[in-house]
């Protein structure tokens, strides 16, 4: 551990408050070495082994004197020898004036590289865990915004009488440290902590500093280096060869043979024998093939060899398991160096492949949806495949989706930069269990920030996931808090679920276009009922705020006979039911917004009643029609459908009920919870747009509202 007045030289060199201070050899010299600084004193011992002075004893605070220094150093000495530990010499300080303790620290991710953490410090670090991090670099605006996020906020802004603290001092400390140019960008991180920062009216001073560099030898990856490359033939390949596929016992590239064959894509079997393989023709080498898409699917240990062999083919995909994931790292390096040597792009292994209905691409079987504006990047093929399936069903349509497994060549980091410029992409999910280049995942997020709205869902966050990650796909994600800072600095939204992803993805695919502003106002119309009380509650969790009602509405809305046996309240109750007036909600609706323009609107049936009062799904699509009507009526508002008790209707109605929405660009959710974790993410997109210089979302726009056509609804 480097002395701590070497630290406090540092910080001082870089503009940070540190308190006066001075050195001493041994208890001798320290009341020469004080005599210049004013009381009361700090006391210090420094060496090795001294890594948490306090819990040594080896910290004296409100000494009176340097001659009390000198007398405590003495005392000091004799403790510390007694347990064992040599005090290399002794740091004597003015003592800080009281304030705000807090914890301020830089440290090196594995997955995304240096960090900034912020929060309550002193004694309380531990107990409290109020922090706030963010990938370095970071601005002053991102710091100001660190510190706004901590539950003890109030307490430097000034609670109950008290001063706030000097918040200016503070920015620019965690700037100084963590900003353009910062210590963060100098130090071999190690570990870097202040802790406390004592922040007052009268600034932000750090009163004791702990650097533990990196131990000599060990290895600080750095992220692959490679030219720029155009993924298109991989999600649009104009021929695909297939390794694996056997003559006798039908296998995982036996059915791809049959996936590409139902698909229409020109396909050819590699086989050192046969001369076609279940209808398709084959060859004896990769080379011979013909393909820009070559998809592996042999043993572990022979998938290298035939890498080898695919030079002149742009990407190959390794289907099979069996590397790093199970512990052969020294599979997953040959296999990477193969590519190489061959010149081709790797994606895999341990992956599923690519889906692209524009493309013809596939690694699920049955019919492909309709070609859309959405992309996903998964590190889990599994998972991919049910986001394709189930999305489809409730509206998503795909532009590209890709597994890129152990990500040994080909990452997402620099598939997110292609997509942003793909003409074909507007909308982009990522789940992740190890971003393994984090760095320039980070900034490739960073670049799309306010222009392609994101969702990403990552696996391992807690302590049991990273566990399960482990044995999935052979990485460790990083600390939950750290993904969570990604996200906050990216303008990209957090999900916790696959069907919280799939509604994100589906309102962004909806209203990303829309030209709405990411304020937190939601109105929410509906049932009476206890749904929407618990919608409330719902809303609350998520961040986002039901405004009452403006007052000039309450007379056309009671006008329409909206309020008799109720209250005129933001949730709004309307009778909605088999034998209701299916046009209220669109004259509800469109009296609030012309007079307070809500950003969001939740709307919200109990299909159940449809189904136990009446015995037709007319009411209900009549319903849809009027609520899609107030959205052709209102460009500025997005709106979003929640169909509680769906299960109850017949089968097909919630397919019709979905078509209607989606005609008008409206996303339909099963529950309250799903809408709001989308509005929530909505909101956070256009509040990311507004903040980007010259934002705006990008993609070409399939319809009026910019939503492709077919069903749109999420969870």
């Amino acid at each position: 551990m480097i002395p701590e007045h070497e630290v406090k030289a540092r910080l001082r060199a870089a503009g940070v408050a540190v308190p006066r201070g001075v050195t001493a050899a041994g208890p001798e010299r320290v009341a020469e070495a004080a005599a210049g600084l004013a009381p009361p004193l700090v006391l210090k011992a420094y060496g090795p082994g001294l890594v948490h002075k306090s819990d040594a004893g080896a910290v004296r605070l409100g000494l009176a004197s340097a001659a009390d220094a000198a007398e405590a150093a003495a005392a000091m000495r004799e403790r510390l020898a007694a347990l064992g530990v040599e005090a290399a010499g002794f740091l004597v300080e003015e003592q800080a004036a009281p304030g705000v303790e807090l914890i301020v620290g830089l440290v090196r991710d594995p997955g995304f590289g240096p960090v900034i953490l912020a929060g309550l410090g002193g004694v309380w670090a531990e107990v409290m865990r109020d922090t706030a991090v963010r990938v370095c670099p970071i601005d002053e605006a991102g710091a100001r915004e660190m510190l706004a996020s901590l539950r003890a906020f109030p307490l430097l802004s000034g609670h109950r009488g008290t001063p706030a603290v000097d918040l200016d001092a503070l920015a620019g400390l965690l700037v100084r440290l963590g900003g353009p140019g910062g210590l963060w960008e100098e130090l071999d991180l190690g570990e870097f902590e202040l802790n406390p920062v004592i922040a007052s009216p009268g600034g932000a001073v750090a009163v004791d500093a702990r650097h533990l560099p990196v131990p000599p030898g060990t290895a600080v990856p750095d992220g692959p280096e490679r030219a720029d490359t155009d993924f298109t033939a991989l999600f649009e390949p104009k021929k695909v060869a297939v390794v694996g596929a056997s003559t006798t016992r039908p296998n995982f590239g036996n059915m791809f043979l049959e996936f590409y064959k139902l698909t229409g894509v020109p396909v050819v079997a590699v086989h050192p024998e046969a001369e076609e393989i279940a209808g398709v023709p084959a060859v004896p080498t990769p080379g011979d093939a013909g393909a820009d898409y070559l998809l592996v699917a042999v043993p572990a240990a022979r998938c290298a060899g035939v890498v080898r062999q695919a030079a002149g083919v742009p990407f190959v995909q390794v289907m099979s398991g069996g590397f790093g994931e199970l512990d052969h790292p020294e599979l997953e390096r040959e296999l990477a160096g193969a590519a190489r040597e061959a010149g081709t792009r790797l994606l895999g292994p341990n992956c599923l492949g690519v889906y692209s209905p524009r493309g013809r691409q596939t690694f699920v079987g049955g019919r492909q949806g309709p070609p859309g504006s959405v992309a996903l990047i998964s590190q889990s093929g599994g998972l991919a495949g049910e986001v394709i399936k189930v999305g489809e069903r409730r509206g998503l349509a795909f532009s590209r989706v890709v597994t890129v497994g152990n990500s040994a060549d080909v990452t997402a980091a620099e598939l997110v930069r292609w997509l942003a410029a793909d003409p074909e992409t507007s909308v982009a999910g990522l789940y992740l269990e190890d971003p393994r280049d984090g760095r320039a995942l980070f900034e490739a997020l960073m670049a799309v920030r306010g222009r392609m709205p994101v969702a990403l869902l990552v696996g391992g966050r807690s302590l049991q996931g990273r566990r399960a990650a482990a044995s999935h796909t052979g990485g460790l994600a990083g600390d939950g808090r750290v993904w969570q800072a990604v996200a906050d600095q990216c303008g990209a939204t957090l999900v916790s679920s696959q069907d919280d992803l799939i509604g994100a993805l589906a309102y962004f695919q909806a209203h990303a276009a829309r030209p709405v502003p990411g304020g937190p106002g939601v109105l929410v119309i509906g049932p009476s009922g206890g749904a929407s009380v618990l919608a409330a509650d719902v809303l609350d969790g998520a961040g986002l705020v039901l405004d009452p009602l403006p007052e000039p509405v309450l007379g056309a809305l009671s006008a329409l006979g909206v309020g008799i046996g109720s209250s005129l309240a933001n949730p709004l109750e309307i009778p909605v039911g088999p034998r209701a007036w299916a046009g209220l909600v669109r004259e509800a609706i469109t009296a609030i917004v012309s007079r307070l323009p809500y950003p969001d609107v939740i709307a919200h049936v109990n299909t159940q009643s449809f189904f136990t009062y009446g015995d037709a799904a007319e009411p209900l699509y009549a319903y849809t029609r009027h609520l899609a009507e107030a959205q052709a009526l209102l460009p500025g508002t997005r709106i979003a459908l929640v169909t509680r008790n769906g299960e109850c209707a017949p089968p097909g109605v919630e397919d019709e009920v979905r078509a209607i929405a989606a005609a008008a660009g409206i996303p339909v959710y099963r529950s309250v919870e799903g809408a709001a974790a989308a509005v929530a993410a909505g909101k956070r997109f256009a509040r990311a747009r507004a903040d980007t210089p010259h934002g705006q979302a990008t993609g070409t726009p399939h319809g009026p509202t910019g939503t492709p056509h077919g069903p749109v609804t999420g969870t």
